[in-house]
Formats: C-alpha cells, sequence, structure tokens
C-alpha cells in the first residue's frame, strides 16, 4: 500500500485536521497511490505467531494480528480497498501459515478496523494492552512487511519476511483520523507503508497499530489501549 506525498496546501490542510503529530508532522498512510510507510532498517522477525498479512484483492498491502479465533486487528485506511484476505502465522508472506478471507469489517472513527474471518484459526493470539501499558520514553517494537527503503516502486521492494525494528515511545498524539495514538521517535528502524496496520508491541502485548509515519524519524501508532471497550464489544476480547 502507498502513501502519496502531499502538496503543501493538502498537507497544511491535513494538519489542520489532525493536529500536530510529534515533533514532525506523520503523513497519514492510505490503501491507494504514492510512497508508503516501510520499516527501514531493524531486523528480521524470529518469533511473532500472531502476526498476519494483509492482501486486498489479491494485492499485499498491510499488516495485522490476529487478537481471536475469528478476528483480525489492523488499521481502518487498510482496509478501504475491499477483497481481504490473510496470511496468518507465517513470517514468510508468500508460504506457510493459515490462509483465511475477511467476511465482514467494523471501523472505528480512529484509525482502527475489525475484520471477522471465514473461519476459526488457530494460533497464538496476540494479547492487547490496557491503560498504563505503555510510558513515555519506554523501548517498544514494532512489526510489519513494508518497504525496507524508500525505493520508487515499493510493491516490489516489500520485505518477504517480517521484520520489526525498536522505536521509543514519546508520547501522546493524533492518527489518520484525529484518533489517540502513540508516537515514537526512530531507534534502530522506522515504520512506514506496507507496515500500516501492523502492531506496536510494549512488554509483550499489542498496544497500539500502525497509522502514519514521516518515513524518517517519528510514526504514529492509533493507541489500541485507549479502544479496548469498543475491541472487546465486537471482537470479545
Amino acid at each position: 500500500m502507498r502513501i502519496t506525498r502531499l502538496i503543501p496546501a493538502l498537507a497544511a490542510a491535513l494538519l489542520s485536521l489532525l493536529g500536530p503529530v510529534g515533533a514532525a508532522s506523520a503523513a497519514p498512510a492510505t490503501a491507494d497511490g504514492g510512497v508508503t510507510p516501510y520499516i527501514i532498517g531493524g531486523g528480521y522477525a524470529s518469533n511473532a505467531p500472531w502476526a498476519a498479512r494483509l492482501f486486498s484483492n489479491g494485492r499485499q498491502t498491510c499488516t495485522a494480528t490476529i487478537i481471536a479465533p475469528t478476528w483480525i486487528l489492523t488499521a481502518k485506511h487498510c482496509v478501504s480497498g475491499g477483497g481481504l484476505s490473510f496470511r496468518i502465522g507465517s513470517l514468510d508472506q508468500t508460504s506457510g501459515g493459515t490462509l483465511a478471507n475477511g467476511v465482514q469489517t467494523y471501523t472505528h472513527s480512529s484509525d482502527l478496523a475489525l475484520v471477522r474471518l471465514d473461519r476459526s484459526v488457530s494460533a497464538t493470539y496476540a494479547r492487547l494492552g490496557q491503560p498504563g501499558s505503555v510510558t513515555v520514553g519506554q523501548t517498544v517494537q514494532v512489526y510489519g512487511w513494508g518497504a525496507t527503503s524508500q525505493c520508487g516502486s515499493e510493491i516490489n521492494c516489500q520485505s518477504q519476511y517480517l521484520k520489526v525494528a525498536n522505536v521509543t515511545v514519546t508520547g501522546g498524539c493524533t492518527d489518520a483520523y484525529g484518533g489517540s495514538a502513540i508516537c515514537a521517535r526512530r531507534g534502530d528502524g522506522i515504520t512506514a507503508g506496507g507496515d500500516s496496520g501492523g502492531p506496536m508491541v510494549a512488554g509483550g502485548v499489542q498496544v497500539g497499530v500502525a497509522s502514519t509515519s514521516d518515513r524518517q524519524t517519528t510514526t504514529a501508532y492509533t493507541n489500541v489501549t485507549r479502544y479496548r471497550s469498543w475491541i472487546q464489544s465486537i471482537a470479545g476480547v
């Protein structure tokens, strides 16, 4: 998936809607055209059984997590294209794991979406954090299959294998839809596009969903801990 670089006038209009995002403004990830956020740097994940690669109409687009036998958690901007399918539980987006299709999608006013699967999938499900699960200054992990450099054709340079990077939490900010988010600064890597919808993990629990990134220093993850009641009301977890 891609993020289009906004011309200055559009960028100013967007920022007026979203408000400040940390020290640097984060360009929103979108499902159509442009340059996407990706993990640049970092390394390859060795264990992430809850990870799910999201495909839209067969095209690799985003990252997600399985949080219950029939429920996927990802970003709202990742599901607008429809035709959703997932490869669950494999570090390799091209093989292994379990394949399942999305049959019903629920979206929040923030950049969160829940997708109900067409079958029950046995997996190690991502555990979701509660308020207080993450603090300013904490080093957390972010995961995704996005591109590994700012290449011209992102679809052709997305990582075959799941990547992970360390980032440092800087405080609260807003996501692509003005929802509550956790901002973090680059550590040994930084997220962006094919990583959109992927998890921020603190102390073994998922606290965020990738929403925006400036692709250089700052990334914003929709704050899962703030929307636990919505998630529980739909997915039961």
